[in-house]
């Protein structure tokens, strides 16, 4: 990750704007700590794609019967 300063990044946010659009991520740093990351936006998903998935999740949950649903949450926590 490249990182710039607080005013270069002032000067130049629309070329940093433009590269972290083509996948780059860049730290600014104010006083020579990092003080925040301008990544890539993801892209927008649908409420339809939201609730798909879900049912995909509850759809393999309810194949897998040997699991009870407080291993699972402890399984997604490690």
């Amino acid at each position: 990750m490249r990182t710039v300063g607080l005013f270069e990044a002032k000067q130049k946010l629309s070329e940093l704007v433009e590269r972290a659009s083509e996948g780059e991520q860049i730290g600014i740093t104010r006083r020579g700590k990092l003080a925040a990351v301008i990544v890539p936006a993801r892209s927008k998903v649908s409420v339809k794609e939201i609730f798909a998935d879900i049912e995909d999740v509850r759809k393999h949950i309810n194949r897998s019967k040997r699991f009870s649903v407080r291993e699972l949450i402890e399984e997604g926590r490690t």
